[in-house]
């Protein structure tokens, strides 16, 4: 089994983050559940986000969703919702990530022509997924995680324990270091605050010398701060995501595609027009 190529280096001439359109396959993800379960409608938005902008899609046939309810579902029933979606997708031409933590799923994906594992337990769950990572050569999302939020602890401390655990994982399996991507798991056993600092730190995360994607897209922590149900959200979206691009991410993961590309771009331009190369 050979992943479908994906180049991170590639996309570093765009001059800003490269945008990471969500899917979400699933009836209860915590913003757009149930929206795009239907086939059809499943690959209509991923035709839709690669008009809009989109530079890599990311499906997804189980809710993480970390704020509670969400309905655990076996790998044979994850499989059977990607089936009918994931060739049509990676027909669209753009890099494909299969947002999963089981092994089997990312092994169905890839044989498919996905790029990408994007793993929310960053290799720590699934014991075989560094395995069928380093077989195929696909790239690894490494996101940071928790069973449960804890207020008491250093946050920025944990998501660096964790970093290391995963990436002595990748290395045991033999997993390139070329084809890492690290994630602080923005609303990911944290709590708002915590979220809060994991973005106002990323840059601390530069010294693992591997590309960093950022999540912040209609996240809880936007309700803290400025009170509004996840589909009105976009505003604080766009803040985290814009620091974060300031910060030096490669990659930002967003629901609303347009106007994540739209904010890049245009900070991207007023950032050249005050230091003109």
């Amino acid at each position: 089994m050979t992943a479908a190529s994906f180049d991170l280096a590639a996309f570093r001439t765009l001059g800003r983050p490269a945008v990471m359109g969500v899917l979400n396959v699933t009836p209860d993800s915590f913003s757009d559940g149930g929206q795009f379960l239907a086939p059809d409608r499943a690959i209509a938005r991923a035709g839709q986000m690669a008009d809009q902008g989109a530079e890599i899609l990311d499906i997804g046939a189980e809710s993480t969703r970390p704020y509670g309810g969400a309905r655990p579902i076996a790998a044979d029933e994850e499989i059977a919702r990607l089936a009918p979606v994931v060739p049509d997708i990676v027909k669209i031409g753009l890099p494909i990530s299969i947002d999963t933590m089981k092994a089997p799923v990312a092994a169905f994906a890839l044989e498919r022509g996905v790029a990408i594992v994007n793993d929310v337990w960053g290799l720590q769950r699934d014991p075989d997924m560094a395995r069928v990572v380093a077989e195929s050569g696909a790239t690894i999302v490494v996101m940071h995680n928790r069973e449960r939020a804890d207020a008491a602890i250093d946050i920025m401390a944990d998501i660096d324990a964790f970093f290391a655990r995963s990436l002595d994982l990748a290395a045991r399996a033999g997993i390139d270091s070329s084809r890492i991507v690290l994630d602080p798991g923005i609303g990911f056993g944290k709590t708002p605050a915590q979220s809060v600092l994991a973005l106002a730190r990323l840059g601390d995360l530069k010294r693992f010398g591997l590309p960093l994607l950022v999540g912040a897209s209609r996240k809880r922590f936007i309700d803290k701060i400025s009170p509004a149900p996840p589909e009105r959200r976009l505003g604080g979206s766009l803040a985290a995501h814009l620091v974060a691009a300031e910060a030096g991410a490669a990659i930002v993961r967003a629901h609303d595609v347009a106007e994540t590309a739209q904010a890049l771009k245009v900070a991207k331009a007023i950032r050249e027009a005050r230091c003109p190369t």
